[in-house]
């Protein structure tokens, strides 16, 4: 059985249901978890900057993120590119939040997403006030519905599916 066939139920543009979406809380947990680790990381990076600057005695970039905002934010904006994008490739839709939290981002048809996908959704994540658009009723934020992604609970996800698969073998002879 190829993972295709596994997620035959949400072909044909149906969405994934509703029961297994993660909650508000869950996704603000994500997003707590995530953020931490992107304060470490910038942490680490400014560090290691800053080794680099003791190292060639020239602090020209130091001064350069301390003393100008535009510069701060763009060093703001590529950790998070540098946190979202690799771990949501290469982990098949988990961050560390994720992780934690036993959640995964799959695609409007069930699918792990692809890597046009996570640009997407981690380039929404800049739109200002984008935290803001959680406050909605179904509690899916703008990077969500412009990527055409979800956040799953990873339990309920692979239970449904496994009762859809169940439910299609029913009557069907032995190949």
């Amino acid at each position: 059985m190829t993972f295709n066939s596994i997620f035959k139920m949400y072909q044909n543009g149906t969405h994934v249901p509703a029961d297994v979406l993660a909650s508000k809380g869950t996704r603000f947990a994500n997003f707590i978890i995530d953020y931490i680790a992107i304060i470490i990381l910038s942490f680490v990076v400014g560090l290691i900057l800053g080794i680099i600057s003791e190292l060639l005695d020239s602090y020209a970039l130091l001064d350069l993120l301390d003393s100008n905002i535009v510069f701060e934010y763009l060093f703001g904006m590529l950790m998070w590119l540098i946190y979202y994008i690799p771990f949501e490739a290469f982990t098949k839709g988990r961050t560390l939040g994720k992780y934690i939290t036993k959640t995964k981002v799959v695609t409007h048809n069930g699918m792990e997403p692809n890597i046009d996908s996570i640009l997407v959704r981690t380039l929404c994540r800049f739109i200002p006030f984008e935290q803001f658009s959680f406050l909605g009723e179904d509690g899916k934020g703008w990077h969500d519905s412009i990527s055409k992604t979800y956040v799953v609970d990873i339990n309920k996800f692979e239970s449904k599916r496994d009762t859809e698969l169940s439910l299609e073998q029913i009557g069907k002879l032995p190949e």
